[in-house]
C-alpha cells in the first residue's frame, strides 16, 4: 500500500498537478487497505489505476473479490475502522463501485480546477 500510494503522488506530480498529491495519497492509501482487507484472495493482487484526462484525475482500485461490495458504515466514536470510504466520498468530486467479470473495482475522481503546473 506504501508503495502504490508513493508512485501515486509521484505521479500526479509529474503530471503537473502537485496541489492533488495529499487528496490522492490519502484516497489510494483508503482503497488500497480495502482492497487488502475485504477483497485479498490469495495469490491474487489488487491493482491501482491513474487516469488523467483534461477535466478530472480517477483513481482506480481493483480487486479480486466481487463477492464483497463496499459500502459507506455508519462507525461510531469508539469504532477503530470503518472510514475509509467516508474520507474518499469527502474528497472526491464523484466515487462508484464497478463489478468486473472477476471482482471489482472502485473509483474516485478528482475535477481539475487549474492548469497543470510547469515541471
Amino acid at each position: 500500500m506504501t508503495r502504490a500510494r508513493q508512485y501515486a503522488v509521484r505521479l500526479v506530480s509529474d503530471w503537473g498537478h502537485p496541489a492533488l498529491a495529499d487528496d490522492v495519497a490519502l484516497i489510494v492509501s483508503e482503497l488500497a487497505t480495502n482492497a487488502v482487507r475485504y477483497g485479498s484472495v490469495p495469490g491474487r493482487l489488487f491493482r491501482v489505476q491513474l487516469t488523467l484526462t483534461k477535466t478530472r484525475l480517477r483513481i482506480t482500485v481493483s480487486d479480486p473479490r466481487g463477492e464483497r461490495m463496499p459500502r459507506p458504515r455508519r462507525p461510531s466514536p469508539r469504532d477503530k475502522h470503518g472510514r475509509g470510504l467516508l474520507i474518499v466520498r469527502a474528497l472526491a468530486a464523484r466515487w462508484g463501485v464497478r463489478e468486473r467479470t472477476v471482482g471489482k473495482e472502485i473509483w474516485a475522481e478528482l475535477d481539475l480546477t487549474a492548469s497543470p503546473t510547469e515541471p
